[in-house]
């Protein structure tokens, strides 16, 4: 089995708990040597400052790439783009452009009267900067808003045209969901690298939650496997088990590039990485102090 390449997903901290908590994970993961760490950016932009300082630290304590996320909501054009100069500041020239989900206590997105009105908009207007690498968010199974599948790879290959680089899709529970979306991307004329999200699995019933609201499919064997798992103590075991079978499967049929969603919480991530062959290197973290 070839050993992939990884990268790994972290939330920015909203307490003096919650920043051990990301370090931690840096300390963690940062000697699995990754093509990059993203940092999300809350919905509304409620973590805006936050992402902005969240991946500078990263960045200058690893040394590593760090994917900044940005989204469309909230802010004017003007706003946005001076968040991407920020970060460009900062020397974190990667980012995540998202539309971004609508602000709590609202159903859908709506665009700021001055702002960008869809992803496309902010892909192309970073895109002719000439400054960032541009990763983008992809569905393997139909987006909640689509009107179909169709829809959904049609407007992923939009936004690859607007000048994105790369796509990183929201999690899936069984290879072939990925697989199934992998061709239809490459009958559709897509070209550009598609890398699969994984989630550890380390809270079932927070996975599941998340699941059925972002539309990814539960599989009726996983249910049932969780289920017996949680009554019988062995959740951990189960959920390592399930997500280095899941990637090996992924390895099996070419993919070598694996994303994984962290939460902030690494040691299954880091467990699930060492069983693919992903070993850690001599160096780490620097100490930014």
């Amino acid at each position: 089995m070839p050993t992939p390449s990884v990268s790994f997903e972290v939330f920015p901290p909203r307490s003096i708990d919650a920043s051990f908590k990301l370090w931690e994970t840096a300390q963690a993961l940062a000697p699995l040597e990754p093509r990059f760490f993203s940092v999300t950016y809350g919905a509304g932009g409620s973590t805006r400052d936050l992402t902005h300082d969240a991946a500078y630290t990263l960045h200058k304590s690893s040394g590593l790439p760090v994917a900044a996320h940005l989204t469309c909501v909230g802010a004017t054009k003007a706003e946005t783009m001076a968040m991407a100069q920020r970060f460009a500041k900062a020397g974190v020239t990667d980012i995540v452009a998202l539309r971004g989900d609508a602000p709590e206590g609202q159903d859908r997105f709506t665009p700021h009267p001055d702002g960008f009105a869809d992803s496309c908009e902010l892909i192309e207007a970073l895109a002719q900067s000439g400054q960032f690498t541009l990763r983008v968010g992809a569905y393997p199974e139909k987006h909640p808003e689509a009107a179909s599948q169709k829809a959904n790879i049609d407007w992923l290959k939009a936004k690859l045209d607007a000048g994105a680089d790369e796509a990183i899709t929201q999690f899936f529970f069984e290879a072939e969901t990925f697989l199934r979306f992998r061709d239809a991307c490459a009958k559709a004329g897509i070209t550009a690298p598609i890398t699969p999200g994984v989630l550890p699995i380390v809270n079932w019933t927070n996975a599941r939650k998340f699941a059925l609201r972002c539309g990814t499919s539960i599989p009726a064997w996983l249910d049932q496997a969780f289920e017996a798992a949680l009554r019988d103590d062995r959740h951990d075991l189960l959920a390592t088990a399930v997500c280095t079978e899941l990637c090996s499967e992924l390895l099996d049929e070419g993919v070598d590039a694996l994303h994984f969603y962290t939460l902030n919480r690494p040691d299954m991530t880091r467990e699930i990485c060492h069983a693919l062959g992903v070993t850690q290197a001599v160096t780490g973290i620097r100490d930014v102090a």
